[in-house]
């Protein structure tokens, strides 16, 4: 079966740099922060006191209160985007065929605060303190559940779970179902809601977060010579996908078009990136094949670019040996600069902003770079957003456990 081509036709945000695709945009282009310090319970005792925070969020502003108790936020927050991008899809939902609509939203972790909140009930009442919603809430694969049930969609519904490379496993995924046949349309991205007492503690005991709590706006800083650590962050990040002839015959608004991807794993630890980056490498050569471009073609990465001292390193010298001199000619960025650390939403949420960067042609900054590392020599829009002619955008995104992601988008030129 020949492949077909498949595009983006709706997109939603919900982050801690705008809540909603708009505002996320702006929110980049503005070279906003989203961190700032902890409220949602006390961090005495805490390395870090503050994260990436979705600004003001109040479940009953898209929910019955009664649905929302059945709701973890890491589900709440993915039915608010899809809701949005399939609004902006300008979708017929009494028209299409719902057998034919998948949904592929995942998230690295799961119900974390509905996991924190029940085992303190278990420990406070015993069995019959714990809910019975608590597994339904905290199962990852119940995000990509619940929006088919709202929706009627019946087309293939699951989710990868890769860590921080969740989001863009689900958009490879779904876009594969179209392109073979499987699926006309896709929900897809990814979602995550970490910021609790048990995420910030874990994350502190690696000692892998910034400290920097006397000024959370500059906790995230990537490629910046004074970098310790990741900020967390919160969110999600939906994408439409369809087929591009549907598309062109209702007429759709075109953001990009997904043309490949790459997967592959490190094979070296559970936690630090190979040094060597031969599994990054290996990604991005696959998806470049996978594209069927050459490295010439490439004018933007978005970047994992945690803020990490040995990640954003290792990032950086995985790109230049596999884009050479043209290394030096990209505008690359982290978006994670200004939203934080998503983990599962991250690869959705960053693929959002490189996709949004093709079709308005400007590239997003990457905050916070004061003094820029030696060892991190390439052009990462410091500071300020640059205009430019965009073909071809990257996002990489890699995960715990040796994952790793590269997609790769076009701009839409037509047929």
């Amino acid at each position: 079966m020949s492949s077909r081509r498949v595009v983006i036709t709706g997109i939603g945000a919900l982050t801690p740099v705008g809540k909603s695709a708009p505002d996320f945009w702006n929110g980049l282009l503005s070279g906003t922060s989203g961190a700032r310090s902890i409220d949602k319970f006390d961090t005495t005792g805490f390395a870090s006191t503050f994260a990436a925070l979705i600004d003001d969020y109040d479940p009953l502003e898209h929910f019955e209160r009664k649905e929302a108790r059945k709701l973890d936020l890491v589900a709440q927050y993915a039915l608010v985007a899809s809701e949005e991008a399939i609004l902006d899809s300008k979708l017929n939902l009494e028209e299409i065929d719902k057998d034919r609509v998948g949904v592929h939203v995942g998230t690295g972790i799961g119900g974390m605060k509905t996991f924190y909140d029940q085992s303190i009930a278990y420990s406070e009442r015993g069995p019959r303190g714990v809910s019975p919603f608590f597994i339904p809430m905290l199962i990852p694969d119940i995000v990509s559940g619940q929006i088919s049930i709202k929706y009627g969609f019946r087309g293939p519904n699951f989710c990868a779970v890769s860590a921080c490379a969740t989001g863009s496993h689900n958009i490879g995924i779904a876009y594969d179902m179209i392109r073979y046949g499987q699926s006309d349309y896709s929900i897809t991205g990814g979602t995550e809601a970490p910021v609790t007492q048990i995420g910030i503690s874990g994350f502190n005991a690696m000692k892998a977060m910034s400290t920097r709590n006397d000024e959370p706006e500059a906790g995230s800083r990537p490629f910046d010579i004074d970098r310790d650590g990741f900020v967390l962050g919160e969110g999600s990040g939906i994408m439409v996908l369809e087929s591009l002839d549907s598309a062109l015959e209702r007429g759709a608004r075109i953001y990009g078009e997904i043309v490949g991807y790459g997967y592959s794993a490190d094979a070296y630890h559970i936690t630090a990136p190979d040094p060597e980056g031969n599994g990054v490498i290996l990604a991005m050569k696959n998806a470049l094949k996978s594209a069927g471009i050459t490295t010439e073609d490439v004018d933007h990465i978005n970047m994992h670019g945690t803020s990490t001292p040995l990640g954003d390193i290792a990032e950086t010298n995985s790109i230049k040996k596999v884009f050479g001199d043209h290394a030096y000619k990209m505008n690359l960025n982290s978006t994670k600069s200004m939203t934080g650390h998503t983990l599962g939403a991250a690869g959705a949420i960053e693929s959002l902003a490189a996709v949004l960067a093709l079709y308005h042609g400007i590239v997003p900054p990457t905050i916070n770079i004061d003094n820029q590392d030696p060892q991190c020599d390439l052009n990462y829009t410091a500071n300020a957003p640059v205009a430019r002619e965009l073909n071809y955008a990257m996002n990489n995104a890699f995960g715990f456990g040796g994952h790793n992601s590269t997609l790769v988008f076009k701009r839409f030129q037509g047929t």
